[in-house]
């Protein structure tokens, strides 16, 4: 149902079951009132897990406390039941509160394991503090609350019961429909993203949980004058599944989720009630098919089908990409709000690593400016310092003429620095002009009840011009899980601009994007320039870099290597160095792998107009490649080219959208990646990705698994060579695998492919990351490899040495072939230094 359906409905419920209180008598009273603190407890859950994604177990624990609360003030203290209630809310969410502080630092089982112990404490609490609480005999003599004409007892609670409903119910709306909740929402979707825009993760749920708490004790305070008595088995941890089973059940999110799954769980028992001993048995049947076949709740089930019922297209202004036009309508800052961001001596050490060193630098306002280097050069450790997500180990960030103090990302973001992200964080459950609208109020989120900041006119129309001005030409309103790439990609820096930063920092915003794409950015990020903003932008498509960057910082090993325009550092050679080696020295190749003397080589995998990409997003298009029988193959290409896709297709890892993949005779462009592993293409994945737990022997024995089962003395004498090969893996053969340094973990990497003797050897980016006399290292034993006539395809950041050992290479630019041939022609071919650096 949608929201207005699902209000009408509960007010007529709600005055139904009031109705229903003050004609019945006994027993249905109390099943009434039973149901309506289930509900209660319900909305408080539904806030917590519905909007801001936290689950509770312990909730409990509140319910107790707001029961003993209220018998023993009126009870022991004297106090009335009106005093004694909303002291038992004020107490509960209290509890809520500082609970939800170290709770809420973890997540998923942490979370629920911290709120469970939370709830046992309670209960246990309540059986040892005797004095205070009874113990196990509990409390009587409670005050009962009186209404006007009715007197006390249990009409009276569930009348106020209901009460309570209607007006938590109607409290959760507005929360839900406003700033506060699209912030919970936010949060529940990417805590990075809502720290972007200036929302504090912790606040927003410790608010949600202290509120989730306080309804609970008010439901609570009504149970225990309800019941008469309060005892600790009243309060065991099954009450608090029956909470969370009202929530999932009616539905998370949903206004009249809580009041359904509340119908379900406290009248099916009663129903039920004439099966005796099969009771128990029958309702936990039911409850398994209910959660089976409307996992989003009955009341989410049923906002679906009326949703799309009522959907009808929708008009948008607009009919094209981005262009300069959209662009001009992005609000220019004053000349004396401009401000640019410098680095000033950054470091960052991690683990002993030293990741940034010393590093200084400036993005002037109103100017592009680029920040790019080699894999491994810190480039994203850099981007993390500015936009406030690490605390440097050294230096400080100068926004204007003021430090900025690393306080974190959301104070970053107050401040005047926004992000973008290289997989874009957008709040997938939210649409496309919320994530918008809820930025614009820049962390400042208003009174708990409020709704105007989020839903006015106002809002809503900026919300719209920035998704305009950003070139964002579809529906506002859809969710953004539905957006596709290029679409995601604009709302979010439409998202970012909203915030009105001083400094837009932008992680890669063209990856996966197409040309045509490409250049509509381009000429957006030169329109935001425009504006008055300072951009930075981290991004391995030099074509880009180039045409868009008024400077450009060059980082590698996380130190600055060159500062200036980009034809300045395009005709750097120790850019060029940086980025390619010394590739004057690179030898010609004269040797061919071959099956004779004379004899043509044999082809041992081919690709064939292989196309694919992720989602949408187009990675690949029609590459053709072929590596011969005990050649060595050099793939090339700066970050971004789509490397590390093709050596995953051809792993099995990921599956082409159109084209082959020829081996053996056989297409491995439909096979997983265990069957082609199995055939003999083995891959060396980026990144090392060892087996941290396990020791160095483990991991090459598991190395041998897709050659069968082999007898051990075969695999030991495999292992033997493997320690020949790499004699440091033999001294370290018993260590874990996680303890070893990066030089080692690439060694053993290296190793455990070879362990399967595979036909063809997929070396992904085996230097990276690595010292360089440790690189020397690892590329003499790469050539051994070479001569040793087994085949490799190689794809290595470090151009020049992995030219020195290739027979042949190719240049992948964008997801093309641009370039292949001998390793030696190759090495002094300009479209090579185009690939990494950009066209001149």
């Amino acid at each position: 149902m949608g929201s207005a359906a699902q209000v009408a409905a509960v007010v007529a419920l709600l005055l139904a079951a009031a109705a229903l209180a003050l004609s019945l008598n006994g027993y249905f009273v109390f099943v009434i009132a039973g149901v309506a603190l289930l509900a209660i407890c319900g909305v408080g859950l539904n806030l917590l897990l519905g909007l801001s994604g936290q689950v509770s177990f312990g909730h409990v624990g509140f319910y107790a406390i707001g029961a003993y609360t209220v018998a023993i003030l009126t009870g022991q203290a004297g106090w009335s039941f009106w005093a004694a209630w909303p002291a038992a809310a004020l107490l509960a969410g209290a509890l809520g509160a500082l609970l939800a502080l170290p709770a809420l630092r973890v997540k998923g089982p942490g979370l629920a394991m911290v709120t469970i112990a939370f709830g046992f404490i309670v209960e246990h609490g309540a059986v040892e503090w005797r004095a205070l609480t009874g113990g196990q005999n509990g409390l009587m003599g409670i005050a009962q609350p009186a209404l006007p004409g009715l007197g006390g007892g249990e009409r009276s609670v569930a009348l106020l019961a209901l009460l309570v409903l209607g007006l938590a119910l109607a409290a959760y709306a507005r929360i839900a429909r406003g700033s506060w909740g699209a912030a919970m929402r936010a949060v529940r979707d990417s805590e990075t993203a809502a720290a972007s825009i200036g929302i504090d993760p912790l606040v927003v749920k410790t608010v949600a949980f202290a509120v989730s708490a306080a309804l609970a004790g008010l439901a609570g305070g009504l149970y225990a004058p309800l019941q008469g008595m309060v005892t600790p088995g009243m309060f065991s941890f099954l009450q608090s599944i029956l909470f969370v089973l009202v929530v999932m059940i009616g539905g998370a999110g949903t206004v009249a989720g809580p009041v359904v799954g509340a119908l379900v769980v406290g009248l099916l028992p009663e129903l039920l009630s004439s099966l005796e001993n099969l009771r128990l048995l029958c309702f936990g049947l039911l409850l398994l098919v209910v959660l089976w076949v409307a996992p989003v709740g009955v009341a989410g089930v049923a906002g679906v089908l009326l949703g799309r019922l009522r959907r009808r297209p929708k008009a948008w202004p607009g009919g094209g990409r981005a262009d300069a036009a959209a662009a001009s309508r992005l609000p220019v800052r004053p000349p004396a709000e401009r401000a640019g961001l410098a680095a000033r001596g950054l470091s960052m050490v991690f683990g002993g690593v030293r990741a940034v060193d010393a590093l200084s630098f400036e993005l002037p306002p109103g100017r592009v400016t680029s920040l790019i280097g080699p894999n491994g050069a810190g480039k994203s450790t850099v981007l993390n310092m500015l936009s406030g997500y690490y605390r440097p180990s050294a230096g400080q960030r100068w926004l204007g003429e003021r430090a900025l103090p690393a306080r974190g990302a959301c104070h970053s973001a107050r401040h005047g620095i926004a992000r973008t992200y290289q997989t874009t964080q957008l709040f997938a459950g939210m649409s496309a002009a919320d994530n918008v609208a809820i930025a614009l109020s820049g962390g400042r989120l208003g009174s708990l009840l409020g709704v105007t900041g989020f839903t006015s006119a106002v809002v809503r129309e900026r919300a719209r011009g920035l998704l305009l001005a950003c070139g964002y030409t579809g529906d506002p309103d859809v969710r953004a899980a539905d957006l596709p790439h290029v679409d995601r990609r604009l709302v979010e820096i439409a998202r970012a601009l909203a915030t009105r930063p001083a400094v837009l920092l932008l992680d890669e915003p063209a990856a996966g994007l197409s040309r045509e794409d490409k250049v509509a950015l381009g000429r957006l990020l030169r329109a935001i320039a425009g504006s008055g903003v300072a951009v930075g932008l981290v991004e391995h498509d030099m074509s880009l870099v180039m045409d868009v960057s008024d400077g450009i910082v060059v980082i590698d090993a996380g130190q600055r290597l060159a500062v200036g325009t980009p034809q300045d550092v395009r005709a750097d050679p120790v850019v060029r160095r940086a980025y390619l080696g010394d590739t004057g020295g690179v030898p010609a190749r004269a040797r061919r792998a071959g099956t004779g003397e004379g004899a043509p080589p044999r082809e041992a995998l081919g690709v064939s107009a292989l196309r694919t990409g992720y989602g949408a997003a187009p990675v690949l298009h029609e590459v053709d490649l072929q590596v011969r029988e005990g050649e060595m193959v050099a793939l090339l290409g700066a970050n971004g080219a789509g490397k590390s896709t093709l050596m995953r297709a051809l792993a099995g890892l990921h599956r082409p959208v159109a084209g082959g993949i020829a081996f053996d005779g056989t297409d491995l462009a439909r096979l997983d990646a265990a069957r082609v592993a199995a055939l003999g293409v083995v891959l060396v994945p980026e990144g090392r990705q060892v087996f941290p737990e396990l020791s160095v022997l483990d991991n090459l024995r598991l190395g041998a698994f897709p050659s069968g089962r082999l007898p051990r003395a075969e695999t030991m004498r495999r292992v033997e060579a493997m320690f020949a090969r790499f004699p440091r893996l033999r001294e370290r053969q018993h260590q874990r695998a996680g303890l070893l340094s990066g030089g080692e973990q690439q060694m053993l990497a290296v190793a455990r492919g070879l362990m399967s003797r595979p036909k063809v050897l997929l070396l992904d980016e085996p230097s990276l990351g690595l010292a360089p006399k440790i690189i020397e290292e690892l590329f003499a034993s790469l050539d051994h490899l070479r001569e040793s006539a087994i085949t490799i395809l190689l794809v290595d950041q470090m151009a020049a040495l992995a030219l020195s050992l290739a027979d042949r290479a190719y240049v992948l630019e964008e997801g093309r072939v641009v370039a292949s041939g001998p390793a030696g022609q190759l090495a002094s071919d300009p479209s090579l230094a185009q690939a990494y650096l950009g066209g001149a």
